[in-house]
């Protein structure tokens, strides 16, 4: 009994600590603390878990039990430490992999040890046995559906198949047919409990999980993973209702809910739907862009971009995943210092979907010791555009789309975007003149205050720093020779 509730005293300050990591996790400044707090949460689950199973396992079972938690840990760190940050969309997705099929592999276990084992569910009789029943089909359903989710956004996310959505004839009613089947073979099981139906269910859910996500365009991949993360989340928590374990519970609930409300955010970001991210459903490309003639574009070199920085009074920077894709969150901060360092006001636009994952540009400027206070949200910035004298697009594409707002047939339009085209100058950091992720041309680099730099984002940031030096030069040469 004292064993006990040493555990469940354990697993109730582990969940305070997972809730301290969410909270801290929720604000730049604060970051570093929450990830410490969701590690000793997690040392704290662990703890308690292997002592609470100590006590009714064999020396054997233990033995297994370090072996996995080893292997485990030296897998996920090797992963965080060779992962670029352009790939931790990625690595996340295919977390959510694992996390659902140990929830699948959790209820078919639950399963086999009440009705396929030798004391055939003794312990559970009447409402309680039709509980699990129940326990046990809705956690495998939510498993499957999120391990094969979760493989295909990862294999869209690593273009290792294409990011077009799949357009099945009738996708919307394969759908809502293989939740109709879900809902009927629940109750079936509930009623009279049989392999077959697990097994079907099975079959049903993983490939639910592969379309609903193969139906879903590359550039709605970010909303996409958040929504996995939240399937995780709900399929952590089935297990901890079939294993009795009420962390499980807690922390599924945790991840699931605070899952949901961040893709609602991101959905609100992209104009999407809630309720079609949900049901997969936002896949259908829209109605044509209009793609035809734009216009020329004018290119600007880096010794002329650095030359209006030198007369500029405020920049503004919005950056995109093409940074993060060169690594040029460092040079891209040495400039900002130095601009700030000259009286140029300096600030920083962040769109919510910025880069495949919420925060992603967050995580690269603080990376590079840029001041949090100039970092801002697209909220609190956009109306300031239209005062400012030279915004810097550094690999940002269809979050800069004035198309957005201008061109209601645009695949992307009603989506909020960074006002960007409203300064006295824009300039285009891009490798060449490729539609964005969504597939969208931009018809930003072809207004009149817009100039193209093209290039690696990193080399281009490093020569406008050389240019600004040699500007400087004669400057610090003329008031040399004035003493």
């Amino acid at each position: 009994m004292t064993t006990v509730t040493a555990s469940e005293a354990a697993y109730v300050v582990a969940a305070l600590l997972f809730i301290l990591s969410l909270a801290g996790l929720s604000q730049h400044r604060t970051s570093r603390s929450g990830v410490v707090w969701g590690i000793a949460g997690m040392v704290v689950a662990l703890a308690a878990t292997v002592g609470l199973a100590s006590k009714s396992i064999t020396a054997t079972g233990l033995v297994l039990i370090a072996v996995a938690t080893a292997v485990g840990a030296g897998i996920g760190l090797w992963r965080a430490r060779v992962v670029e940050m352009t790939g931790m969309p990625e690595l996340i997705a295919i977390m959510h992999s694992l996390v659902g099929l140990a929830a699948a592999f959790v209820g078919w276990n639950g399963y086999l040890d009440v009705d396929a084992s030798s004391h055939g569910g003794e312990e559970l009789t009447g409402s309680l046995l039709g509980i699990h029943h129940a326990e046990v089909f809705i956690g495998v359903f939510i498993g499957a559906v999120t391990f094969t989710g979760s493989v295909v956004a990862y294999l869209k996310l690593s273009a290792r198949i294409n990011s077009r959505p799949l357009t099945l004839p009738g996708k919307h009613v394969l759908n809502v047919g293989a939740l109709v089947a879900f809902v009927a073979l629940t109750a079936a099981f509930v009623a009279r409990p049989h392999i077959g139906l697990l097994v079907a269910v099975t079959v049903i859910a993983l490939a639910l999980g592969a379309h609903l996500v193969a139906s879903i365009g590359g550039g709605d991949m970010p909303v996409v993973v958040s929504m996995l993360n939240s399937y995780s989340g709900w399929a952590a928590a089935a297990s901890g209702f079939l294993l009795a374990n009420n962390l499980l519970i807690v922390t599924g609930a945790l991840v699931g809910s605070s899952g949901a409300y961040l893709s609602y955010i991101m959905c609100k970001a992209m104009n999407r739907s809630f309720i079609s991210v949900i049901a997969g459903g936002f896949g259908t490309p829209a109605a044509a862009a209009d793609d035809g003639e734009h216009g020329e574009h004018r290119e600007i070199s880096a010794e002329e971009t650095a030359e209006l920085l030198r007369d500029a009074s405020s920049v503004i920077i919005t950056p995109g995943y093409g940074m993060a894709v060169a690594q040029a969150q460092y040079p891209v901060a040495e400039l900002a210092r130095k601009l700030r360092e000259r009286g140029v006001e300096v600030r920083f636009g962040i769109h919510p979907v910025a880069g495949r994952l919420p925060g992603h540009m967050n995580v690269l400027l603080a990376e590079a010791n840029v001041p949090y206070d100039i970092v801002l949200e697209m909220d609190e910035i956009n109306d300031d555009f239209a005062a400012t004298s030279v915004v810097l697009v550094i690999g940002a594409n269809d979050t800069v789309n004035p198309a957005a707002t201008d061109n209601p047939a645009s695949p992307i339009a009603g989506m909020p975007v960074l006002h960007v085209w409203e300064a006295a100058n824009v300039v285009v950091f891009k490798r060449s003149m490729a539609a964005g992720y969504a597939g969208v041309q931009n018809p930003l680099f072809f207004r009149e205050n817009s100039q193209m730099l093209f290039g690696d984002a990193k080399q281009r940031v490093e020569d406008i720093l050389r240019s600004l030096d040699a500007l400087d030069t004669p400057v610090r040469e003329m008031a040399g020779s004035t003493r």
